[in-house]
């Protein structure tokens, strides 16, 4: 029910900023259309996306109420700097040009952003860095194909970025007796908790690499680029690795 009451005022508060009736941004500083709150130093821009944008202009209610603003978006667009094309009422994060207020250098579609994101995760043979690489390639050539079929399962992973900036991530060892007995083994995965936007970057936190908080532990945090956001695809760039998603419904 908050939630239906959320959306409905957020639409209603949309429709009238969309058509007009707000002309003066000093005005209705103080008439902030949400309660998001971005990270210190964000030099970001967050609200809605208006009728009217193309692939050339954005239009944008921002929250902090007020006018409706025009981004010229023709270079971010050419540069696929617009990640996940923008429809009327999504919620938009936008890096203003700091030479030129009227030009965004990037516009990330949150909307399309959150959910749930899944990849594939091929096993490794356990222990198999203790091996010279030709003894490792050799015990593949050898292996027979249905042995193959039967250990070299995939996995899927998931992300999944929730609306309250919570995170969760599945995948991974599950410790279990027949995994520890097993000759493969899957990589670990970070269990994220929390996420955020932050100047056009994705951060990502794990209380532990766990995903639990125990007094004394130091947080994990990522500082990912995203480099590709549509509907069902999306493409994070890691500090050590570069990993591609698809939706998961």
């Amino acid at each position: 029910m908050k939630k239906a009451i959320f959306f409905l005022t957020v639409v209603t508060l949309l429709a009238a900023a969309c058509g007009g009736q707000k002309t003066d941004r000093q005005a209705a500083q103080n008439d902030s259309i949400s309660s998001f709150q971005r990270i210190a130093g964000d030099s970001a821009l967050y609200g809605l996306a208006c009728d009217g944008c193309t692939d050339s202009i954005i239009v944008f209610l921002p929250y902090e109420g007020g006018k409706l603003d025009t981004f010229d978006i023709i270079d971010a667009f050419q540069h696929m700097r617009v990640l996940g094309r923008p429809h009327i009422g999504d919620e938009l994060a936008i890096i203003p040009n700091p030479q030129d207020s009227a030009e965004a250098l990037m516009v990330i579609n949150m909307e399309v952003l959150k959910g749930t994101w899944a990849y594939q995760v091929s096993p490794t043979l356990r222990n198999v860095e203790n091996m010279p690489r030709k003894m490792q390639r050799r015990m593949l050539e050898h292996m027979p194909d249905s042995l193959k079929q039967l250990l070299m399962v995939p996995r899927e992973y998931s992300l999944r970025l929730k609306r309250d900036n919570t995170a969760s991530a599945r995948g991974g060892e599950f410790h279990h007796t027949t995994d520890d007995m097993s000759p493969v083994e899957y990589p670990a995965v970070r269990r994220y908790t929390e996420w955020h936007l932050y100047n056009g970057m994705l951060i990502l936190k794990a209380d532990t690499i766990a995903g639990f908080t125990r007094e004394g532990d130091v947080p994990h945090i990522d500082t990912v680029a995203i480099r590709f956001l549509m509907q069902d695809s999306l493409v994070l760039e890691f500090p050590d690795h570069t990993q591609s998603y698809y939706r998961k419904e």
